[in-house]
């Protein structure tokens, strides 16, 4: 199902992320996926997350949706020019998969094959201008029809600046974003109150903090704002990190639940914590 008609009946919106595997062993992943389904309305399948190099998106998402689950294929600008983009989203088209997440990409230099050169053909606005236009048919055979989303960045300054790209992605065709992961209350209100005018669904993103060793890196490579103090406080303290970033994430959530009017769902993406996907979610 089209992730824009869950939207549209004002479902609370669950999504999560798993990546695909590294080689050709899917049945780890797979499991995992069978154990949500019924659970989540969409499963994220990430496309060379970081740069670094997994089985194609494209491929995942098919395995996916055989599981029963709805796949939101992600489809990043990095390494394919433009002619190789619209072959992979007419693919999709042809495999049933409704839901794109579109984006421009880590560079090559942060992933695991620095060497590679990187293509950046076009950026993630003409890459949504690109799916709807493959859509309306124009010089080909086609009835394509996708819920089409990208991701924001909440704690990129100045704040302004995102708000633009955000506009100009809903302009190209984007009707709903995916948050990076946030941890705590009090941003996630200020983010649903800066981004109130513009018209698209927002998908709140988390992240469980696994260790305090995650906590470094992420600060270090991932975040471009640092993960609150109290919360990297409380995971150090515990006797159980994995355990206790699990219970935050979840203590989090049900504090938005009840704000459908602002927030019009979640989306988890759990890096090495998947096999706890089920758990989670079946405490909210």
């Amino acid at each position: 199902m089209h992730l824009s008609e869950l939207f549209d009946k004002n479902k609370f919106v669950v999504t999560v992320e798993l990546p695909p595997p590294k080689g050709t062993e899917v049945q780890k992943t797979l499991d995992i996926a069978k154990s949500l389904k019924g659970i989540v309305d969409g499963i994220n399948v990430t496309d060379n997350q970081r740069a670094i190099m997994r089985m194609s998106s494209l491929a995942f998402s098919h395995l996916i949706k055989d599981t029963g689950n709805e796949p939101i294929m992600q489809i990043c600008c990095r390494d394919r020019n433009r002619i190789a983009l619209k072959s992979d989203i007419l693919g999709a088209g042809a495999l049933g998969i409704k839901n794109l997440c579109l984006m421009t990409g880590d560079h090559t230099l942060v992933g695991d094959h620095p060497e590679a050169k990187p293509v950046f053909d076009i950026d993630s606005i003409q890459l949504i201008q690109l799916a709807r236009k493959l859509e309306s048919g124009r010089n080909i055979s086609s009835n394509l029809s996708f819920s089409i989303g990208g991701v924001a960045n909440p704690f990129s300054e100045p704040f302004d600046l995102q708000k633009i790209k955000l506009k100009k992605k809903v302009q190209a065709g984007a009707t709903f974003f995916q948050t990076q992961p946030f941890f705590d209350h009090e941003s996630i209100l200020e983010f649903v109150d800066d981004v109130k005018e513009i018209n698209a669904r927002f998908l709140i993103g988390f992240t469980p903090l696994k260790s305090v060793k995650m906590i470094h890196f992420m600060n270090k490579y991932i975040l471009t704002k640092p993960i609150p103090k109290p919360v990297s406080i409380r995971i150090e303290k515990s006797n159980n990190q994995a355990l206790e970033g699990i219970k935050i994430v979840v203590e989090l959530i049900k504090k938005i639940r009840d704000l459908t009017d602002k927030i019009n769902g979640i989306h988890i993406m759990p890096l090495g914590l998947e096999n706890h996907l089920p758990d989670i979610l079946m405490k909210l």
